[in-house]
């Protein structure tokens, strides 16, 4: 029921957002837009999938496995879409990657933070560029950029610090023990938990070397290249000129505040931002959240189709797999 009312506060922000510009300024907007350009940053978004793909199948040691990899990928960003600051993305992620790519569970969630890790490296390296340059937004840059280097060092200690990793664990389960739960699974629990952490973090150090962690710096960056150009083809398509760096400014903090509202893909809240800040940057009301919607149209609304029908594929095994895992916690050590 919770799940349902955080829904409603996405749509509820979409609607107002409607209102606000005018349902009939909306319309003769997007009856000036060029659905060609719509429709090539559609496919540049899926070739951002597509990179974000090849990269997941880099760390886990399978590269070429195109559409395996790219089957995941997609039900991994569908189940972010649909979960609080996306925190479902790299749980699903894996699963499916243990049932389809045939990997370990542990590799897959170990795979899922390290891509987390570079993404959010290049978050805040664009963010502080952006406070360099671009001075009407420096100050929400600079707090952008601060709250994810604190994301970035929890993913560290939780990803390559195998004592550390523990320790955070060891500092949350007494708060499990407070819950109706009952203590055998508590223990089996307890012990799944150490054992997957060590199993994670063995991999991830594994795959940590300065030659593999460079080439996955290379497709996060690119990856993110691509996202932001599909966000300046949906202006192009509108005719509003924008400088790129712009671009890049808004689609950062658009994304940093979609995580921070805790809504489901950022529902609403990304929305409401990218207009917000195109009128800041001298964009028409009625054109920035014209931008807006289309933009998420080609991004949130093409993956959740895709996510659908890969997950209407592939649902009964994945469930199935989460089934196991969770009546295997169930079973005594």
């Amino acid at each position: 029921m919770k799940r349902f009312y955080v829904f409603v506060i996405g749509i509820a922000l979409i609607i107002l957002l409607i209102l606000w510009i005018g349902p009939q300024n909306l319309i003769n907007t997007f009856k000036t837009v060029n659905l060609k350009w719509i429709f090539v940053a559609l496919l540049i978004h899926l070739l951002a999938v597509g990179v974000r793909s090849f990269r997941w199948g880099f760390i886990i040691k399978k590269p070429f496995e195109f559409k395996n990899n790219y089957v995941v990928k997609v039900i991994g960003l569908f189940a972010g879409n649909f979960s609080p600051m996306r925190t479902a993305g790299e749980v699903i992620n894996a699963v499916a990657g243990k049932k389809i790519n045939k990997i370990k569970l542990s590799e897959g969630l170990s795979a899922g933070l390290t891509e987390r890790f570079f993404d959010l490296v290049i978050v805040v390296l664009l963010l502080v560029l952006a406070s360099i340059w671009v001075e009407n937004t420096r100050y929400l840059s600079i707090l952008g950029a601060t709250l994810t280097i604190f994301v970035i060092s929890l993913i560290y200690l939780v990803n390559w610090r195998e004592d550390t990793s523990i320790w955070l664990y060891e500092k949350i389960h007494p708060f499990l023990c407070k819950l109706p739960i009952d203590a055998k699974l508590l223990d089996n629990m307890h012990f799944k938990f150490r054992d997957g952490l060590k199993r994670m973090t063995g991999y991830t150090n594994s795959f940590t070397t300065s030659g593999n962690l460079i080439f996955v710096a290379i497709l996060s960056i690119f990856a993110w290249i691509l996202e932001c150009f599909r966000l300046y083809i949906v202006f192009y398509a509108f005719n509003i000129e924008i400088s790129f760096v712009a671009v890049i400014i808004i689609f950062l903090i658009a994304n940093i505040i979609g995580v921070l509202s805790a809504l489901p893909g950022g529902m609403g809240s990304i929305e409401v931002t990218i207009t917000g800040l195109l009128v800041v940057f001298g964009v028409p009301e009625a054109f920035a959240g014209s931008i807006a919607l289309a933009d998420r149209l080609v991004s949130f609304w093409a993956v959740t189709v895709l996510g659908i029908i890969f997950s209407a594929y592939y649902a009964r095994d994945i469930l199935g797999e989460v089934k196991k895992y969770t009546l295997d916690l169930k079973l005594s050590k």
